[in-house]
């Protein structure tokens, strides 16, 4: 599946940049004078003027009339203009006002009939859509809104990974689980991709490393959220920051990594390490099997002999033990717990289907 690029001719990073809300004229136009002023490169200028809220009585933005200020932006700075569309009016007046790129939100991007309806009223414009992750962790819904676009003949598609809602404490506001929208790129390999690290910090102060990791992931660029006076801020204010400190604290500290290099030393050095690493890998998935081989004889022994296939005091066991070695070996512990899970999944599926041969043969 081709997509044709969002944002076409420009450098890596792709930089957009502006306040969460629109909230006053003076705001928005003070924001991009800052911008401009403190040299700052602006793909897109970026800022919501209708603003799904998690509770009611919150600022839910200045609406359409906001429309008028960010074109004005766009007349004065030269910037190109985007905004968030959440149902089928917002996109017709956002393509009535001439809007640059318009995006989708992690709350509408979770609903497949609202992505629908936009989709349907944008179908027979050529305007570009960046959509953002569903706001729980679930790739074949927001791969599902991509393909809504796609359906309807939009070709300019492109994503916003804006991590995802988590209960519990966490350093992020949204969990950035990584793997998610990584997975996604190789469902649509082309397709650009963007990190919106305010999202994910929740903070000013995480907002340099969750956009430094996006890169160090290859993502095409951020989105990033600057306001002229943060603190004053009507939505969001804790994530957001001065234009002058995004470029000397996020974006001019910024390491823009190849994704692969000339140098034939690298190249040779690099293939060899990666041969090594695939007959690891080899050697792993048939110490796997093996494993899975001794987990189905010892079920067929517990059928035997009418013994349950989960035994808690057995995998506190393994897992403690297993726990204790991985520090020495510098494997983290989240690490370890993920794949001994795995495994031990793995094993109570295989024992189960011995156990279920049984139940069947006994019923025929």
């Amino acid at each position: 599946m081709k997509f044709k690029p969002v944002f076409e001719n420009v450098t890596r990073p792709i930089q957009v940049l502006g306040p969460c809300s629109a909230e006053t004229e003076q705001q928005v136009m003070e924001t991009a004078r800052q911008l401009a002023e403190n040299d700052v490169k602006v793909d897109l200028f970026r800022a919501g003027i209708w603003k799904p809220r998690t509770r009611p009585n919150s600022f839910e933005g200045i609406g359409a009339e906001g429309l008028e200020w960010l074109k004005k932006v766009r007349d004065e700075f030269g910037y190109k203009i985007t905004t968030e569309v959440a149902n089928k009016d917002h996109a017709f007046e956002a393509v009535k006002a001439k809007v640059d790129v318009v995006w989708i939100g992690a709350r509408t991007t979770v609903n497949p009939f609202a992505v629908q309806e936009i989709a349907d009223a944008l179908k027979g414009t050529d305007i570009p859509v960046l959509v953002k992750n569903p706001i729980n962790p679930d790739l074949k819904l927001w791969m599902g809104g991509i393909e809504r676009l796609l359906n309807v003949g939009l070709d300019r598609v492109g994503v916003i990974h804006r991590g995802f809602s988590k209960f519990g404490k966490s350093v992020f506001r949204n969990s950035p689980q990584w793997q998610i929208p990584l997975a996604l790129k190789q469902e649509f390999p082309g397709i650009q991709i963007l990190c919106d690290a305010s999202h994910i910090a929740g903070n000013r102060e995480n907002l340099y490393s969750v956009s430094q990791a996006a890169l160090n992931l290859n993502f095409d660029g951020v989105m990033l959220e600057t306001h002229p006076t943060p603190d004053d801020a009507w939505s969001d204010a804790a994530q957001q920051v001065t234009p002058a400190d995004l470029k000397k604290n996020v974006l001019d500290k910024l390491i823009v990594r190849k994704e692969t290099g000339d140098d034939p030393v690298f190249q040779h050095n690099l293939e060899d390490l990666r041969s090594q690493i695939d007959l690891i890998d080899k050697e792993l998935f048939q110490l796997f099997a093996d494993r899975m081989n001794l987990a189905e004889k010892i079920g067929e022994y517990k059928k035997q002999n009418n013994i349950t296939i989960y035994q808690q005091g057995r995998w506190s066991e393994i897992l403690e033990g297993m726990m204790e070695k991985a520090g020495p070996m510098g494997l983290s512990s989240r690490f370890v717990d993920k794949v001994l899970k795995a495994i031990h999944e793995e094993s109570i599926s295989r024992q189960e289907q011995i156990m279920q041969s049984e139940n069947e043969n006994a019923v025929k």
